[in-house]
């Protein structure tokens, strides 16, 4: 029998959806037609199959802000999504919107992603800048379309139309073809469920990038005595577990800096749908400002925290270093394959009569890991 006492009695089973929530029921489908499944819905069968994925099981080894060789604890592009995905959960269901959809787009956010992150995205960007450009969201939309090969029938993975709108209306490159396929006039903005998700991202991001780099020694916990945001986590902290010692201090701040800033996204975000009246997913799009967001007060800490970040950490000498170190290995590896085409492995090299040559490179040299890429550039530069 149910204890009604239970602390976890007030935990209830999956709401219903919200009106303003995207019912998998209206999908708009896949691009190639497919038999439904038994027993998983169009969302589900999206997220197992970026689950199973190469491009999703490469986020392992592809770095979120240092590369892999320099500790073996801080985040990955993998750890870093699997959180992402965790936290927009959490948040959809507290908001009555399709969980099912909002794991999917968290699971895909960053499949785009060249080796060596920022750095080794500027560097292919500059490379392609005469051949039309990089952007990772675009890469994103490329993989999940054209690249993965799992299934005979069709390219890609055959996602439904609003896991790929979700991941075009993340791109910083709106008027790019293949973004601006999705992004329809008269809708400004993406689903709400997407909306979360970028948010998500954002706040994952910069408290994870900061518990990283105290783990790495590139910051200390005096440094942070100017930093607001951590400054009244911690006191957060101290008032629910009072005294901490140092190794529980941490965990217990940077805990208390996420749940923050989940509570907040989800009482500001209630507040909006309230006063904003929206009443389908079609509302949320046309609506004059994203509906998703967080108060006034927790952005100014934010700001704080990234401008901190970028001064004391991206911009750390060891960062630098490697930043340095990665850039010019995508751009040699670029050039030497541009040069010599007949060094691009299969099927690769086979592509290149078919979509060009720099397409082509910049398809290879995005898709490897960090690890991958170091390889290659030794075996090309500095043999034994």
């Amino acid at each position: 029998m149910h204890d009604q006492s239970s602390p976890h009695a007030h935990i209830s089973s999956v709401p219903p959806l919200a009106s303003y929530a995207v019912p998998w029921l209206v999908s708009r489908g896949r691009r190639y037609v497919e038999p439904e499944h038994e027993y998983r819905n169009p969302y589900q069968r999206d997220r197992d199959r970026l689950i199973h994925s190469a491009s999703f099981r490469r986020l392992m080894y592809k770095t979120q802000v240092l590369v892999n060789d320099i500790s073996d604890h801080h985040r990955t592009r993998l750890t870093h999504t699997l959180e992402v995905a965790q936290i927009s959960r959490t948040i959809a269901r507290e908001l009555r919107l399709n969980e099912d959809l909002t794991e999917a787009i968290a699971l895909s956010h960053d499949l785009g992603h060249p080796p060596f992150g920022h750095a080794g995205e500027s560097a292919l960007a500059e490379c392609m800048a005469p051949h039309g450009g990089f952007e990772h969201n675009r890469f994103g939309l490329r993989l999940v379309e054209e690249l993965e090969r799992r299934y005979p029938y069709f390219p890609g993975l055959n996602l439904t139309w609003e896991v790929r709108a979700a991941m075009a209306y993340h791109s910083k490159q709106p008027q790019a073809p293949e973004v601006a396929l999705y992004r329809e006039p008269g809708l400004p903005h993406a689903f709400l469920e997407a909306q979360v998700v970028d948010l998500a991202d954002s706040l994952a991001y910069d408290t994870h990038d900061l518990d990283d780099a105290l783990n790495l020694g590139l910051i200390t916990l005096d440094d942070l005595q100017a930093v607001p945001f951590w400054q009244q986590a911690s006191e957060r902290a101290h008032r629910r577990y009072g005294r901490l010692e140092i190794p529980y201090l941490q965990a217990a701040v940077v805990r208390a800096m996420i749940d923050w800033q989940v509570n907040d996204l989800i009482q500001t975000t209630r507040s909006e749908l309230a006063a904003s009246q929206v009443n389908s997913p079609a509302d949320v799009q046309t609506h004059p400002r994203p509906l998703a967001s967080i108060s006034r007060e927790l952005q100014e800490l934010k700001t704080h925290l990234e401008q901190f970040l970028h001064r004391e950490v991206y911009h750390h000498y060891s960062v630098e270093r490697m930043t340095v170190k990665a850039q010019r290995m995508i751009t040699g590896l670029f050039q030497a394959f541009m040069a010599q085409p007949g060094m691009l492995p299969p099927p690769h090299g086979q592509a290149v009569d078919r979509q060009g040559l720099a397409a082509t490179v910049c398809d290879y040299l995005a898709s490897l890991t960090d690890r991958y890429a170091q390889n290659e550039y030794r075996m090309l530069f500095h043999p034994q």
